[in-house]
């Protein structure tokens, strides 16, 4: 489950990332647009990832300051 989100999370950062840059959704590209069912699900699942992946933030401070 780690492994999965923290690949949901790059992909989605390299997502932000050639927007950005070269204003690419490669997702809604990839998926047929950014309004399909498909790329809202994906986004979803992104944005769910990036939620679960706080945990790290958290975790880290609870270990450094113990």
């Amino acid at each position: 489950m780690n492994k999965f989100a923290l690949l949901l999370v790059i992909i989605g950062a390299l997502n932000w990332g050639l927007f950005g840059l070269f204003q690419i959704d490669l997702i809604g590209t990839l998926f047929g647009g950014a309004s399909t069912l498909a790329s809202r699900i994906v986004y979803t699942l992104i944005g769910l990832a990036g939620i679960y992946a706080i945990r790290y933030l958290i975790s880290e401070r609870e270990t450094e300051t113990t």
